[in-house]
């Protein structure tokens, strides 16, 4: 069977609009991601990145850089600033190369952003658990 090109998704919360607070929600995210859909680098073929409006001391994707990312198409940009829409949020929309099907797909949502898509939610305690199968 051949590759598709699929979508996945993530989303969470940085604590603060500071570089560092955001590099450690993206970081977590992003190995969340790779962990629970047991991507490879050579089978991304690009991800896009959004923060909320009132995140903007760094670029998210420096985090999918600091993975090895290096040949991965990445793009920044902001979310709509929407009234009551979440705060401090980081988005991530990453296109894979892959034999799963859309159902196999694990779309990531942690943190604040739970409340976004609570059927792709993972807790503080199963977000700790991948992280530590990520070694």
């Amino acid at each position: 069977m051949g590759t598709t090109c699929r979508g996945i998704r993530g989303a969470t919360t940085a604590t603060a609009n500071t570089s560092e607070d955001i590099l450690e929600a993206t970081l977590e995210m992003v190995k969340a991601l790779i962990v629970l859909n047991d991507l490879q680098t050579e089978d991304i073929a690009s991800a896009i990145f959004t923060t909320s409006p009132d995140l903007n001391a760094t670029f998210p994707a420096v985090a999918a850089r600091e993975l090895g990312w290096s040949e991965v198409p990445l793009m920044c940009s902001h979310e709509m600033d929407v009234p009551a829409s979440l705060q401090k949020a980081v988005r991530v929309l990453v296109h894979v190369n892959t034999t799963k099907s859309a159902s196999e797909i694990k779309h990531v949502y942690l943190k604040n952003a739970r409340q976004l898509r609570p059927e792709w939610a993972y807790s503080d305690e199963q977000l700790t658990e991948i992280l530590n199968r990520a070694g």
